[in-house]
């Protein structure tokens, strides 16, 4: 499998539907390109080919995690080095479990006495050994392609641990909608971390932005007023109104 090949597959899983010209944006290379890399995946029923799209052969759901992290590697990094900088040692954060969430969590590597609840076991292993931080890592129930919990025990640990601020990322976003996630359980738990900081950054890149391209099931996270976005590239315009209730924060990729 090439490189392109790996990196379109996962893009198709991710998103469920995707043009060729938006894969040819993704990954910087012609639709020519694209059209010849496809072709295989096609052959091999990994990917379907409809009018104007690559479809996925299965329900949308996030990529494995390790794959997602190799996506948007330079924006998600531009976004991981801004909310690091927004951060101060001694900070008190929740993080959930999103790729994005990864990178910041190895950006926040620089900072010292934090504490962090999380429901993600790369964020907790990340940040445990950092000297002075106290990681909680809530949930004992992991799910096989992330490593994350959703149990009653993670929402319970979330509950009890007052943080400053909570650190969220989405699996889309809707102009409509605003906000979304592939799982009930992922929206419940940006919820229940909300509940408990006294604010909320929300990080995403700007393939998130989906512009009609809704997945068929994703559910809405309710984001607190106020909330800050980081993102690598300023929103289309037809993203105006759902995002006026909250602050963009905008960084540079150096691209």
């Amino acid at each position: 499998m090439t490189k392109y090949s790996y990196q379109i597959e996962n893009a198709v899983a991710l998103r469920g539907s995707i043009s060729v010209g938006e894969l040819s944006d993704l990954l910087g290379v012609s639709d020519q390109t694209i059209r010849r890399v496809i072709k295989p995946l096609v052959d091999a029923g990994k990917v379907r080919k409809v009018h104007g799209a690559i479809v996925a052969v299965s329900k949308p759901v996030d990529a494995p995690y390790h794959a997602r992290m190799q996506l948007m590697r330079q924006e998600k990094t531009a976004i991981a080095t801004m909310v690091a900088s927004m951060v101060q040692d001694g900070e008190s954060l929740a993080i959930d479990t999103g790729s994005t969430s990864g990178f910041i969590a190895q950006a926040l590597q620089i900072r010292r006495n934090l504490t962090v609840v999380t429901n993600s076991t790369f964020v907790a292993s990340t940040l445990a050994t950092v000297p002075g931080n106290k990681v909680y890592m809530a949930g004992s129930q992991l799910r096989d392609h992330d490593g994350a919990a959703y149990d009653r025990q993670a929402f319970a640990t979330i509950e009890r641990i007052r943080v400053g601020r909570c650190i969220l990322s989405a699996s889309a976003v809707d102009p409509r909608r605003g906000f979304l996630a592939f799982e009930q359980c992922e929206a419940d738990i940006a919820d229940a971390m909300q509940a408990s900081a006294e604010g909320t950054i929300m990080a995403v890149d700007h393939s998130k932005f989906t512009e009609g391209r809704r997945p068929p099931s994703a559910f809405q996270v309710q984001l607190a007023p106020d909330s800050q976005i980081v993102t690598d590239r300023p929103p289309a315009a037809d993203f105006t109104e759902v995002l006026a209730p909250f602050r963009l924060v905008p960084c540079q990729t150096g691209a």
